[in-house]
């Protein structure tokens, strides 16, 4: 067999993902929509205290990314944490984990599949938006099923972009608050923190509950386990690209919202628009408008491109324990998981119908959901590297030099703060309430799906 070919756990996947690549898929996968459009809806509804949702967030997403770390070095697989879970927790945990995951990216399609027509929208108001939105995922898919070096490629593409984008906004933002510019009528400086009924104007509970909007925000980091399986020597890589997750949280979210938060009071910002077209309009720079939609347009693209090629690799895996249909099973020449990337996309061409034919509840609904998605993942994943040490302390197992700092006390840490924001989503008003309602029929629909598997009878796939 070709020696490019993983044959880990029954995969065959090309090592077709390069360091370079590898770098700028982990550092595309922090940095999402719900920076560059959602802190403004946020920062208006909280206002300086999203510093410190980011800053919390932001270290959860640094332990998760650790624990990850640890599992990829300990065993490089392309069905991440859905083949840890199963390994580590049991048959079910790896079934439900992978399910909720592609549940996370379905809602997620739906929702970034129609903000690339909305975007688009904005240069072509006379096309429709949902041709829009077919031709951006039919653009998308093609790039998925081609090759994942051709994935790797766009994905690098998409990343450089927006990491360039936030990188301006920090110089340029920096330079405003140091010298205190004029922004549209507002001086820019840290006054602009306590200056409007204090860090807190809407109160300490009020900023609890963005907590699981940020932790959306932050959905995506995990891609970058998911790609070890097809990554040229993964345990040297996937070190590098990970331990540059807490810098790329403290720089790029967390400096982007205090810089935000001093560049103008709070009650300038809007949900209508991104926060950073909101400061640079009030600058009077000519043209900004288009660049910032190009750059927004650009992070909804690479979220989609990213799901349809996380769920595929997935799917596959749980269909290769007879947990999925057997279509998605399916791999193409080039060593592409086909089936499963079309299936994720039929979600996803339903998202532009729903999202075409209901208000925009549903659209807040979906997104909501979407996090229960990334909570779960999330907690699998610490789970999962708490059962590793404990297998390691039996002495059942080695564990890799490369290790979760302070383990166990940092992963139950992040165990509980993640109960919290699901907790916290309860007493929500709005879509998160709604999202959070939903638990038990997830936890029913997953538990029913569980028992028709297991009573299935089972047949190797050839």
């Amino acid at each position: 067999m070709d020696s490019s070919l993983v044959t880990e756990n029954g995969e065959s996947y090309s090592k077709a993902l390069g360091n370079r690549q590898v770098q700028m898929i982990a550092i595309g996968g922090a940095i999402g929509v719900g920076l560059f459009l959602g802190a403004g809806g946020k920062l208006h509804q909280v206002g300086p205290s999203l510093v410190f949702s980011y800053a919390t967030c932001g270290i959860a997403a640094y332990f998760v990314m650790r624990a990850l770390g640890e599992l990829v070095l300990h065993e490089p697989s392309s069905g991440s944490f859905v083949t840890y879970a199963r390994r580590f927790i049991g048959p079910w945990a790896g079934f439900a984990a992978g399910w909720m995951y592609w549940l996370n990216w379905a809602m997620t399609g739906i929702a970034e599949i129609t903000a690339v027509a909305i975007y688009v929208h904005k240069w072509l108001p006379d096309v429709p938006q949902w041709l829009t939105a077919l031709v951006a995922l039919g653009v998308l898919l093609a790039v998925n099923l081609l090759s994942v070096k051709v994935f790797g490629e766009l994905e690098f593409w998409f990343s450089v972009v927006k990491v360039l984008a936030i990188v301006v906004f920090l110089v340029v933002g920096a330079g405003l608050v140091l010298t205190s510019a004029d922004i549209g009528g507002a001086p820019a400086g840290p006054r602009n923190l306590t200056g409007h009924s204090g860090l807190f104007p809407a109160g300490v509970g009020v900023a609890l509950m963005t907590l699981q909007a940020v932790i959306f925000a932050y959905s995506a980091i995990e891609v970058v386990g998911i790609a070890a399986g097809e990554t040229k020597d993964a345990r040297t890589v996937l070190p590098k690209a990970i331990n540059g997750v807490v810098w790329r949280i403290g720089v790029f979210y967390v400096g982007s919202v205090l810089l935000l938060a001093m560049l103008l009071p709070w009650p300038f910002y809007s949900g209508d628009e991104s926060p950073f077209v909101t400061v640079f309009s009030r600058l009077g720079i000519p043209g900004i408008g288009d660049v910032m939609n190009a750059v927004v347009l650009t992070a909804a693209l690479s979220s989609v491109n990213s799901g349809l090629y996380s769920t595929g690799r997935i799917l596959r895996s749980l269909a290769e324990q007879g947990e999925a249909p057997s279509f998605v099973s399916r791999m193409s020449r080039r060593q592409v998981p086909y089936g499963g990337i079309l299936f994720t996309s039929v979600a996803y061409v339903l998202g532009v119908v729903l999202n075409y034919l209901v208000p925009k509840e549903a659209f807040d609904i979906a997104i909501a959901i979407a996090s229960l998605g990334v909570i779960s993942t999330w907690a699998t994943l610490i789970f999962c590297q708490l059962r590793l040490r404990q297998a390691a302390l039996r002495g059942e197992l080695e564990r890799p030099s490369y290790r979760m700092p302070w383990a166990p006390y940092s992963g139950w840490a992040t165990l509980a703060f993640l109960a919290l924001v699901v907790v916290l989503m309860g007493f929500s008003d709005g879509a998160e309430k709604i999202a959070f309602s939903s638990i038990p029929v997830l936890a029913v629909v997953l538990a029913v799906g569980w028992r028709f598997v297991k009573r299935r009878e089972r047949t190797p796939l050839g």
